[in-house]
């Protein structure tokens, strides 16, 4: 009985955050970032501003908490140690991407292509929001290396899995950038493969659905 409670607990917690959420990202984007205030954003919400604060911190979090590092940290964990880093995470990215702009569930309304392009044309306009991102940037760039596990257990290996995190999620914030500037008309999944394989090679992550790579053209043109 205690397990349940709990359970609906975490559940009514995660949707009154996704709903202040919701409505912060309208308002954001509707009336501007610096022009809406907590209250405007608890007012629509239908919450105080106190239950804003416990579920956001700052103003900035409700726009940059969502649940990407934990899809990436999820798709490391569960690839084959035998690959190389790069591909690992790369390919941790792409699925991840994939599923944050899938179709929206029931009334999950931060779920979504949608809803990501809002968020991130909020990032790259706002210079609040693009300064507290390099934060999330750090925090999503350890959190890769601890789903890495025993890859970084020593400082060496360490050392090589930051740098290649760090330099997937260059390739990564090029990929986001240019597909909120075309307004998402291309997949992420597969902007983001294009940025990884222009980085590393073509061979270095495998393409996301439906994109196909020269070497694969090539062969069907033969």
């Amino acid at each position: 009985m205690v397990d349940q409670h709990s359970t609906l607990r975490a559940q009514r917690r995660t949707e009154t955050q996704r709903k202040i959420q919701a409505h912060a990202v309208r308002l954001f984007t509707e009336r501007g970032y610096d022009n809406t205030t907590v209250t405007d954003v608890a007012e629509a919400a239908g919450v105080s501003p106190m239950t804003v604060y416990r579920h956001f911190p700052t103003k900035e979090d409700m726009v940059l908490v969502d649940q990407h590092g934990r899809l990436v940290a999820e798709r490391i964990v569960a690839s084959s140690a035998a690959q190389p880093l790069v591909r690992r995470i790369g390919n941790a990215l792409i699925d991840s991407a994939a599923t944050l702009t899938g179709a929206s569930h029931g009334d999950d309304l931060t779920a979504g292509k949608q809803f990501l392009l809002a968020r991130l044309r909020l990032m790259i306009s706002t210079p609040a929001l693009r300064a507290k991102h390099l934060d999330n940037h750090y925090a999503l760039q350890q959190a890769i290396v601890d789903a890495l596990g025993d890859d970084a257990a020593d400082p060496d290996a360490a050392f090589r899995a930051q740098v290649a995190a760090s330099a997937c999620l260059a390739a990564l914030h090029t990929a986001l950038v240019r597909w909120a500037e075309d307004d998402g008309r291309t997949e992420l999944a597969d902007v983001i493969a294009k940025a990884l394989a222009a980085a590393f090679g073509e061979d270095t992550v495998k393409p996301a659905a439906g994109t196909a790579t020269s070497e694969s053209i090539g062969r069907a043109e033969r």
